[in-house]
C-alpha cells in the first residue's frame, strides 16, 4: 500500500545533487515500484502537480506528474530528456521544497520529453502551459537545480492567485 513520504526542503544536500540514472534492472524491484506509488501518494497529499524522486530523498532520475487536465494522464517519467523546447515565457512558480514562496521564472511554453514508464516502455510527453512548466521544473530537480536558482523576485505570495500557486506548487 502506498504511503506518504517526507518532502525534503531547500538546504537538504540531496536536492543539490545531480540524480543518478535509473538502471533498467531496478524496474523489476518491488521496492522501486513501491517508490513510484509512494511518490504519487505524496504528490497528491501535498497537494502538488509534480514530484521528483530527489524531493523524497531518493537521488534517482525519475518524477511523477499529474496536472489534472483532460489532455494528460498521470505519468511517471524515468531517465527523462527534453527533446523539444519552444518559445520562452515568464511564469510565476512555486515549489513544495521551498514552501510558502513564489517567484518569476523563464521557461519554455511548449516542450516534449522522452523517457521510460514504470515498465521500461519508451514514452514521449508533449504539451504546453502548466504541463510544460511542470516537466521543466521536475527535470531541474533531477539536475540539482531549484526554481529559486533561476527565478527573480522570490517572495511570499501577495495575491490570491500567487497563494494558489504556492499552495499547489510543482514539487
Amino acid at each position: 500500500m502506498p504511503y506518504i513520504r517526507e518532502i525534503i526542503t531547500d538546504g537538504h544536500p540531496t536536492l543539490r545533487k545531480v540524480a543518478k540514472k535509473v538502471d533498467l534492472k531496478e524496474l523489476d524491484d518491488p521496492l522501486f515500484q513501491q517508490l513510484i506509488d509512494d511518490m504519487f501518494e505524496t504528490m497528491y497529499a501535498a497537494p502538488g502537480v509534480g514530484l521528483a524522486a530527489p524531493q523524497v530523498n531518493v537521488s534517482k532520475r525519475m518524477f511523477v506528474i499529474d496536472v489534472n487536465d483532460d489532455e494528460h494522464d498521470p505519468a511517471v517519467v524515468i531517465n527523462p530528456k527534453i527533446e523539444l523546447a519552444e518559445e520562452e515565457v515568464e511564469l510565476t512558480e512555486g515549489c513544495l521544497s521551498v514552501p510558502g514562496y513564489v517567484g518569476e521564472i523563464t521557461r519554455f511554453a511548449r516542450v516534449a520529453v522522452s523517457g521510460l514508464d514504470r515498465n521500461g516502455e519508451k514514452i514521449r510527453l508533449e504539451g504546453g502551459g502548466l504541463f510544460a512548466q511542470c516537466l521543466q521544473h521536475e527535470i531541474d530537480h533531477l539536475n540539482g537545480v531549484l526554481y529559486i536558482d533561476k527565478a527573480k523576485n522570490v517572495r511570499l505570495p501577495q495575491t490570491d492567485e500567487e497563494r494558489e500557486i504556492a499552495e499547489t506548487a510543482e514539487a
